[in-house]
């Protein structure tokens, strides 16, 4: 009696190996769905920001720098807040200060500070009121911090104080670098600027001498994102792929496109330096703490990440 030519496969995997990768497979998406949830309340954390609040200060700013000069100035936002990359919390508000007024627009950088810095502690006499290199910043009693960044008016646009010598910038155009953050922007489905900020948050939890400044990392973000077309989609894997560009993107300088310097990271000073090697070595650091979380399925290595 012939046979059918029929027969049967032995399976490849065991119904315990099945039931393993099913209980793996459930694992991995409860602990994409934590991630996701996480990320969306740290949003909610760090957007929250007391308009009024700031409003109510500004107002007394604008009205002291402009009693008893003739003349005006004028507040306009600048910094993070125009660009929306703003924390709560973590980011100071920045106001170019618009000079309209002869003695200060003849001025040097450091008299104009000085003069902000008298002219707040004579309305605001109990508050905290520091000058930096750039800018005045008035620490107010409800927490918040408003840096006071004097711009002089020209022909062809506003100058701002040089961060490494007591003259004035070249011609600023911040326009142009936030038109650019907008277009990566939408070009990643809205999705940079939030990145921006949790690189910004997990920024904030460095010892302070690696900390890089805000618009570093939104000037690392831009080249990091411009190419939508391969970069992942997620939060969680965006925040892996800012740091395996910067480890590698912050050993060079990048130009700066608002025209205020050369470069937009002097600070760090020239191509692998010890500072951008110090920097780097930060960012590939952040990288294994993110992939080892991954790897793990673990949300409390995330929460770590973001210093919780």
């Amino acid at each position: 009696m012939g046979g059918s030519g029929g027969g049967y496969s032995v399976p490849s995997k065991t119904l315990g190996e099945l039931e393993k990768e099913r209980m793996d497979r459930i694992e991995k998406e409860k602990f994409e769905s934590d991630v996701n949830k996480y990320i969306k309340e740290l949003f909610a954390e760090i957007n929250n920001r007391d308009i009024e609040g700031i409003n109510r200060h500004l107002q007394i700013l604008h009205d002291a720098l402009n009693k008893d000069i003739e003349g005006f100035v004028d507040l306009k936002f600048g910094g993070s807040v125009v660009k929306n990359t703003y924390l709560n919390g973590l980011s100071d508000v920045d106001m170019l200060v618009l000079i309209n007024n002869h003695r200060l627009a003849s001025a040097t950088p450091d008299e104009v500070l000085k003069s902000f810095r008298d002219q707040v502690k004579k309305r605001l006499p109990n508050t905290e009121v520091k000058i930096g290199a750039l800018a005045v910043t008035v620490k107010f009693s409800s927490g918040h911090e408003i840096q006071l960044l004097p711009s002089i008016k020209t022909e062809t646009g506003y100058k701002i104080a040089r961060s490494d010598e007591n003259r004035w910038s070249n011609v600023i155009k911040p326009h142009k670098f936030a038109e650019k953050l907008t277009a990566v922007n939408q070009a990643n489905g809205n999705k940079v600027v939030p990145v921006i900020k949790l690189m910004k948050k997990v920024n904030s939890c460095l010892p302070s001498h690696k900390q890089l400044s805000g618009y570093h990392i939104e000037s690392l973000a831009i080249d990091a994102f411009k190419r939508s077309e391969s970069v992942p989609r997620t939060y969680k894997e965006m925040v892996g792929h800012f740091c395996r560009h910067a480890e590698k993107a912050v050993l060079k300088p990048i130009a700066d496109s608002t025209g205020q310097s050369v470069h937009a990271d002097n600070y760090l000073g020239a191509a692998n330096s010890v500072d951008r090697q110090r920097a780097s070595t930060t960012f590939k650091q952040i990288l294994k703490k993110v992939e080892a979380a991954n790897s793990t399925n673990s949300l409390a290595s995330w929460k770590k990440i973001f210093g919780e």
